[in-house]
């Protein structure tokens, strides 16, 4: 396993960090499962594992709790906040009035008494910036969080962010975490720059595309991914997106077996590669998985292999845009643009 240093925390991290979206209803584990993979991911020498409060209604919290006692201090634990979690219209969101009591909830779940990184799991276009680094920075005095960071923010709002912590001498953001795949590539275009320039960790989620690079889905075969399960519409090739993600599956795999490396391996490398890149999410459902994903933890990829991809899907290219979780509300909601 490799180590690098969380933005200017000072904080080393492994450059493979374990994702715990899959913990519990949404991945349909059990306690022992989950147990077994923060053991074998442990074992394998991650040391940073990120969750967030709606990741099953909070169960997933409840098993990281579990799974991670009596080894808490040697863990970099973070967790997130802001998407609804319940049908009470202010139980979410990035006001003070949430955040105070998401933390407090996500603090008794994982049975600790301060996370190392809290995040704003989406930006909260209904609250100011100052209200929510406000909130985060009285949390932070107060010991409760470390660090706190950002989840999925565009650009122009990660440069905001930073610029209202230094109006109101707020503490910062300090991490970003966004997606980021070899067929998702539209944060080397402006996220990524902006997160280099102001000296942001980076953690991406979803480095093999919802499945698409895990070696799984391939021309020609079924697709019976757990995620095409219950969100068909990403893997319907009758979509023009999905066709073009699977003829850049098709290439990429003969990159990977002309490079010795599995599809996994290429993908994890690849987002590991980026110099403005911390470390990739991986999340598994199983041991079988965790362990494919483990074994991309010292593979570097070689100028030639890094040109090849480029060819396939060129920089700052996003295969599936509507995908991204950033678009702005004005283009979303009508009201936001007409008078």
């Amino acid at each position: 396993m490799q180590y690098r240093i969380l933005g200017r925390t000072g904080v080393q991290v492994s450059t493979l960090a374990l994702g715990a979206m899959n913990f519990g209803k949404i991945g349909r584990t059990t306690q022992d499962e989950v147990t077994g993979i923060v053991d074998a991911a442990l074992e394998a020498g991650i040391n940073l594992i990120d969750t967030a409060d709606v990741y099953s209604g909070g169960e997933s919290e409840e098993m990281v709790g579990k799974a991670i006692g009596g080894r808490r201090d040697d863990i970099v634990l973070a967790t997130k906040a802001t998407m609804p979690m319940g049908d009470e219209r202010n139980r979410q969101g990035g006001s003070r009035r949430w955040l105070v009591t998401a933390l407090e909830d996500s603090l008794r779940r994982l049975g600790v008494d301060h996370v190392d990184l809290y995040q704003i799991h989406r930006w909260d276009s209904n609250t100011s910036d100052e209200e929510t680094l406000s909130a985060l920075t009285d949390l932070q005095r107060a010991g409760k969080i470390r660090y706190f960071g950002s989840s999925t923010f565009p650009a122009y709002r990660i440069v905001q962010a930073q610029w209202a912590a230094r109006e109101h001498r707020l503490s910062r953001y300090v991490t970003e975490q966004p997606s980021y795949s070899i067929l998702q590539r539209g944060i080397e275009t402006h996220v990524l720059p902006v997160t280099e320039q102001y000296g942001l960790g980076v953690m991406v989620w979803s480095p093999l595309a919802s499945g698409w690079l895990s070696g799984a889905i391939r021309e020609g075969s079924e697709i019976t991914t757990s995620r095409s399960t219950f969100m068909p519409q990403r893997f319907d090739t009758t979509i023009p997106s999905n066709r073009a993600r699977l003829d850049a599956v098709e290439q990429l795999a003969k990159v990977a077996d002309e490079a010795g490396l599995t599809m996994i391996q290429l993908a994890l490398a690849f987002v590991t590669a980026h110099p403005g890149v911390t470390s990739a999410l991986l999340g598994p459902r199983t041991l079988d998985h965790l362990y494919s994903q483990l074994a991309a933890a010292d593979i570097t990829l070689s100028a030639d292999v890094l040109d090849a991809i480029d060819g396939i899907v060129a920089p700052g290219t996003d295969l599936a845009a509507h995908e991204k979780n950033d678009t702005p509300p004005a283009l979303l909601d009508s009201s936001l643009r007409r008078r």
